[in-house]
């Protein structure tokens, strides 16, 4: 990767690490999948009036934003609700894992012996994790976030070829537009009272939202998606190694949590096993 693409693959994780986690106080003001439908809009207004319309893609951006940006961020939220930030932060690593089985099963991507026990280690940490006795009565919120996991990984696979045919910034901009729509018609009918939780939310839950659009998805992801565009998927998803870090740092300094020793071993497990998958991987998803 070029210096630049390496500056702006390294924001990524910051911006998104930090955001995912002060989504869970904004909570308090929106249900899940309305916050999600709030910030997809707002980034999606921002932006689509730089892009043309990507009239030869409409099928791939639903797909993509059906699976990426509306279901996948719907249980993410919703398990982060359950969850503290710190275990839902150090759950989600689970998408790397995830996008090497599908790669296998999807693409018939062979997998080297490396990956296999890269992949075995950090499953192995989830599973550590998840007998956190902090977690007890919340596996509802574990298997949410890494059903979201699971999704996210898949949507990337189906968003490289878009992203390098329109670029990153268009992608982000339109898949607002569709997925900002479908999250706040879904919130309408499952969470209900839409209107009254806009009209009673706190100046802190908007200006979280605003993070949300701005911060993730005008920044977060028009540099993710513009830096996919131009490298293969595995020297790119290296750099998603911060997420963690980030995530748990909000969590401790923002949000006042203290992880205890399962978090933290259970994470280490999983972060080497991540990083077993990644370093020095040559092959794309």
């Amino acid at each position: 990767m070029s210096n630049k693409d390496i500056f702006l693959a390294i924001l990524v994780p910051c911006v998104l690490g930090f955001g995912f986690v002060i989504a869970k106080p904004a909570m308090e003001s929106f249900p899940p999948i309305l916050l999600n439908g709030l910030r997809w809009s707002l980034s999606g207004l921002i932006m689509c009036y730089f892009f043309p319309f990507p009239k030869k893609f409409i099928k791939q951006m639903f797909v993509i934003s059906i699976i990426g940006g509306t279901i996948q961020y719907s249980l993410s939220f919703y398990g982060l609700k359950i969850l503290d930030g710190a275990s839902a932060t150090l759950f989600v690593q689970a998408e790397i894992p995830f996008g090497i089985l599908i790669a296998y099963f999807l693409l018939g991507e062979k997998v080297p012996l490396k990956n296999i026990i890269g992949l075995i280690i950090a499953f192995v940490g989830i599973a550590i994790l998840s007998g956190n006795p902090n977690l007890q009565g919340k596996m509802l919120g574990v298997l949410l976030v890494l059903s979201g996991a699971f999704l996210w990984s898949l949507a990337q696979v189906f968003a490289k070829d878009v992203s390098e045919k329109i670029g990153g910034l268009a992608l982000t901009a339109w898949l607002g537009i569709f997925s900002g729509p479908q999250c706040i018609i879904a919130s309408y009918f499952i969470e209900g009272n839409t209107f009254d939780f806009i009209t009673n939310a706190t100046t802190q839950a908007w200006i979280i939202v605003i993070y949300l659009a701005v911060g993730m998805n005008v920044i977060g992801y028009s540099c993710w998606y513009s830096v996919l565009s131009r490298n293969p998927v595995n020297n790119v998803m290296s750099v998603l190694l911060l997420f963690p870090i980030t995530g748990l740092l909000t969590s401790i300094f923002i949000l006042g949590e203290t992880p205890n020793t399962y978090a933290y071993f259970g994470g280490a497990i999983i972060i080497s096993g991540v990083a077993m998958i990644l370093i020095n991987k040559r092959k794309k998803i």
